[in-house]
C-alpha cells in the first residue's frame, strides 16, 4: 500500500514537505507543491483521514448548522459549502436545525463529541446558551447568513440596504403604493432589518408609511406569499407594487395573482430577494435582489478553514448583491 514515505520519494522532497500539502499550508512553494501533487496522481496515494487527524490534532471535519436544507436558499449555499470544502480536502458535517433551538445545541454538543475543527453556523441568532457552548468548545466558528451581538465572524449580505434598494428601484418606476410581504417580526436577522430598509426606502422618497401594505406571516416559504397577498390587496387593492422579502413568497405571489386573474406586472409589480435560480424561469422572469448563495457557502468555509490554520482575517465579511432586473415590474413613468 502507497504510503507518504512513497509520495515523499517519488516527488524528491521531504516527508514534513508532503504534510503540509496534504494540510494546506502556505509555506510550500509553487513547485514543490506541483511535485508533491503530481507523485500522490500518479502513485494514486489516499491519506488516511484519521491518521492525519492523530498526528496533527485535526479531523479535517467541519459541522454546519442550517435551519432547513430543504429551503431553495440554504440548499445554494450548502452546495457552495461542500463544493470549497471538497477542494480544500475538508469533509461537512450539515445538521438541519428546522429552527428549533435545544435541537441547534445538542448539535452543537455532538460537534465537540466528534471533534470537528471548525463549525458554520447559518441564519438563526446565536443565543446565551448557544455562545456559552461554543466558547467552553474552543471550535473556530464563521456565521453564515446571520449577525450575532457576539464577536464572531461573519460571512453576510446587508439585507436592510439590499431591501431599502429593492423598494428604490420600484419607486424609481413611478410606484407610490407599494406593499412588503415578510416573515416573522420578532426574526431579527432576516425579517426585521427588511422591514427597517422597507420603511427606509419610503422615508428617503418623502412617503408615509403604512402599515395596511405591510404583512409579516410565519416564514418565508410560498403558502405565506400567497396568503401574504391575499391579505394585503383585501385591506388595499389599489396596491401597485409588492417587495416579497424572499423569491419563495414572490412565487406564491405569482400563483394567488395566475388564480385570481391579476395580470403580472400590467396590475401589480413585483420584486423578489434572495436570486435563486428557479426566479428567472417564471413568466415572467421574476426581477429580484440576487444574493449570491453559492459565493456565500464558499467564502464561509474558505473563512472558517483559514481561522483553523490561525490565519489573520477581517472579524466581518460583507458579500455584495445586485438587482437581477426582469420583466416582473412595469415602468409607470413610461406610461
Amino acid at each position: 500500500m502507497t504510503n507518504i514515505r512513497d509520495v515523499a520519494k517519488r516527488a524528491n522532497v521531504s516527508i514534513s514537505t508532503v504534510s503540509r500539502v496534504l494540510n494546506h499550508q502556505e509555506i510550500v512553494t509553487p513547485e514543490k507543491r506541483e511535485q508533491v501533487l503530481q507523485a500522490i496522481e500518479e502513485l494514486g496515494f489516499q491519506p488516511n483521514g484519521l491518521a492525519r487527524g492523530l498526528i496533527h490534532g485535526r479531523t479535517q471535519t467541519i459541522g454546519v448548522i442550517v435551519p432547513d436544507i430543504s429551503s431553495l436558499t440554504f440548499a445554494e449555499i450548502v452546495h457552495g459549502m461542500e463544493e470549497m470544502a471538497h477542494m480544500l480536502g475538508w469533509n461537512l458535517i450539515i445538521c438541519s436545525s428546522n429552527g428549533d433551538l435545544n435541537r441547534i445545541s445538542s448539535y452543537l454538543q455532538m460537534f465537540g463529541e466528534k471533534r470537528v475543527d471548525g463549525i458554520a453556523y447559518t441564519k438563526i441568532p446565536v443565543n446565551d446558551e448557544q455562545y456559552e457552548i461554543l466558547t467552553r468548545l474552543s471550535i473556530p466558528v464563521v456565521l453564515v447568513a446571520t449577525r450575532s451581538e457576539y464577536p464572531l465572524y461573519t460571512v453576510f449580505v446587508d439585507r436592510e440596504q439590499a431591501s431599502c434598494d429593492a423598494v428604490q428601484y420600484l419607486i424609481q418606476k413611478g410606484h407610490r403604493k407599494i406593499g412588503l410581504l415578510s416573515g416573522p417580526i420578532n426574526d431579527t436577522i432576516s425579517s426585521l432589518p427588511k422591514l427597517n430598509g422597507y420603511r427606509k426606502a419610503l422615508q428617503i422618497s418623502g412617503l408615509a408609511y403604512n402599515p395596511d401594505y405591510v404583512y409579516c406571516g410565519e416564514n418565508y416559504l410560498i403558502d405565506n406569499g400567497k396568503t401574504g397577498i391575499e391579505v394585503i390587496l383585501e385591506k388595499t387593492p389599489d396596491l401597485t407594487a409588492v417587495f416579497a422579502t424572499s423569491d419563495e413568497m414572490a412565487f406564491g405571489i405569482y400563483s394567488y395573482c395566475f388564480e385570481k386573474g391579476i395580470r403580472i406586472p400590467q396590475e401589480l409589480s413585483v420584486i423578489g430577494y434572495d436570486g435563486v435560480r428557479l426566479s428567472s424561469m417564471f413568466t415572467p422572469p421574476l426581477t429580484t435582489i440576487s444574493q449570491p448563495h453559492y459565493e456565500i457557502g464558499e467564502q464561509a468555509i474558505s473563512k472558517l478553514v483559514d481561522l483553523i490554520h490561525a490565519r489573520v482575517i477581517e472579524r466581518i465579511h460583507p458579500i455584495d448583491y445586485q438587482i437581477l432586473e426582469r420583466e416582473s415590474v412595469l415602468d409607470l413613468t413610461r406610461i
